[in-house]
């Protein structure tokens, strides 16, 4: 009766529910388990079967333990496999596990021929910081229609969406012109991302008004004090009815974070931690005679 219940379930939550069993399944508790980390590796290196490294590698890309070197090893040669679906698996992994040192294959794949390929670097480049990645993000955002010169653009307008997105992390004048111009962008899709990110970075909202944005920007002498930290968008999804068994895995919902490589925020700027926390300097030695011109130490009440 419980087998009966299950099955049930299964087809109300929808066929693909049994998408993902184990092979070899003998009982309903083997059809819900998840390959063990060993045999993900062992799918993830299959070298005649892409779906095989693409279901390995997008397991491993889940796992808690998959930032060590030996894997993202493996990430970055799955990101540039011979097929599209194993490098977006790749792709993804790098994004969830790696450093900005895996930025330059993000990028790479912001050009790949593969447009869903392109898709998850624009999304991956949201949680990895790199000065690389400004150039490529901001080709990647910007709509053919529009090219000027030798401009790279993107002809799909959700990879344009995330590469507006991912913007929001480089608070510079260059980044701020770009947003304000792709402010007028064919898709509501690229505006809105063009002007969340303005926000994030300025901390001001003048809506998709470009000249009161660029007037406002010409005026001030400090555009980013008011700048909030970027947190890159995570996936979230409540349970499916299926999920509420004991036995069978919850969503893979994520936490909302800063990208990895991004610098700390002082006074609501991007800075060089170096800048927010300077080496002390050396005491002037006892008795030498000669005058120093530091300032005395503060004491409590001054």
């Amino acid at each position: 009766m419980c087998l009966g219940l299950l099955l049930s379930a299964a087809n109300l939550g929808g066929c693909d529910v049994f998408d993902d069993a184990r092979p070899g399944a003998t009982s309903i508790f083997d059809v819900f388990a998840q390959p063990t980390p060993s045999e993900a590796v062992q799918l993830a290196i299959d070298p005649y079967n892409a779906d095989n490294r693409y279901r390995g590698t997008m397991l491993l890309s889940n796992a808690y333990f998959a930032g060590q070197p030996v894997y993202l090893e493996l990430f970055e040669d799955r990101a540039q496999d011979s097929d599209a679906t194993v490098r977006i698996a790749g792709t993804r992994a790098l994004a969830n596990h790696g450093s900005s040192k895996n930025v330059p294959i993000l990028v790479k794949n912001l050009k790949d021929k593969d447009s869903l390929v392109r898709l998850e670097a624009a999304r991956g480049l949201q949680r990895l910081h790199s000065q690389e990645a400004i150039e490529p993000l901001m080709d990647a955002s910007r709509d053919p229609d529009s090219v000027r010169n030798d401009e790279g653009s993107e002809e799909n307008a959700d990879i344009r969406t995330a590469a507006a997105t991912a913007l929001g992390q480089y608070p510079s004048t260059d980044v701020v012109q770009h947003l304000i111009t792709i402010l007028t962008d064919s898709q509501l899709s690229v505006n809105e991302a063009a002007l969340s990110s303005l926000r994030t970075m300025t901390g001001q909202d003048f809506g998709f008004d470009r000249r009161e944005w660029l007037k406002w920007y010409d005026q001030t002498k400090t555009p980013f004090v008011a700048g909030t930290p970027f947190i890159y968008p995570v996936f979230q999804r409540r349970k499916k009815f299926i999920e509420y068994l004991p036995f069978v895995s919850p969503p893979p919902n994520e936490i909302a974070a800063t990208p990895a490589g991004m610098p700390p925020i002082a006074g609501g700027t991007l800075v060089p931690l170096s800048d927010i926390n300077p080496p002390a300097k050396p005491a002037p030695a006892r008795n030498s005679g000669t005058p120093t011109t530091e300032p005395p130490p503060s004491t409590p009440g001054n």
